[in-house]
């Protein structure tokens, strides 16, 4: 079991992490921005959830692999990229279409909401450099005398996909109220829905080229 000074040091290094700009970050502040605070808060639960897949790899070694082996990571590279940039091509067309009447947008609301939670779940859990990163992290929060390694490190990686969710759900939230407003104002709406989509074109490039 976790410690309460292991507990808490874990938690504070891995919530100024998360805080810090990055990918995700911007993927769900574009997303909330874009479709709303249900919607951005969807998505960032899933890419919260996301990490329980690197936990489990991290907890079973298959990271290890990954980091040695220049093909499997090459591989993944380029999977997880493409599929980015197929998030931002289907973004670029369908820009405008959340600007819907009212009874429309509650009609199409709950499948929107799930499909954006699965884009999530699956844009994070196919990052390579996620799965690296969690192999490099968590470790060094394992106290060794303590025993059950495997056990530690998936409790440490439950510690951050929790926290995670709370900050990439408050994140969806308040970007969702600024969307909110922008919504009253179709042709910023449609630029948004651009914006959003070229964030992931251009994140998916990056995570191809390694940059």
């Amino acid at each position: 079991m976790l410690t309460l000074t292991q507990t808490l040091s874990f938690l504070l290094v891995a919530m100024a992490l998360t805080i810090t700009p990055g990918p995700d970050n911007l993927m769900v502040l574009g997303v909330g921005m874009s479709k709303g605070r249900r919607h951005g808060m969807a998505f960032g639960l899933g890419c919260a959830l996301g990490c329980l897949s690197h936990t489990l790899l991290a907890v079973v070694g298959v990271s290890a692999l990954l980091a040695s082996s220049a093909v499997a990571l090459t591989v993944l590279r380029w999977v997880g990229g493409a599929y980015l940039v197929w998030l931002g091509v289907q973004a670029w067309r369908h820009a405008g279409s959340s600007q819907l009447s009212s009874s429309a947008a509650e009609t199409s609301a709950a499948p929107s909401v799930r499909s954006l939670f699965a884009k999530g779940l699956v844009a994070n859990a196919i990052n390579p450099k996620v799965a690296l990163f969690f192999l490099s992290f968590l470790p060094q929060f394992v106290v060794v005398g303590q025993g059950h390694p495997s056990l530690q490190l998936g409790l440490l990686g439950l510690l951050f996909t929790a926290q995670a969710a709370l900050l990439f759900g408050l994140l969806g939230f308040f970007s969702g109220t600024v969307g909110a407003w922008l919504g009253r104002r179709p042709r910023l709406g449609l630029w948004l829905d651009r914006m959003a989509a070229g964030v992931f074109v251009a994140l998916g490039l990056r995570i191809a080229s390694n940059s």
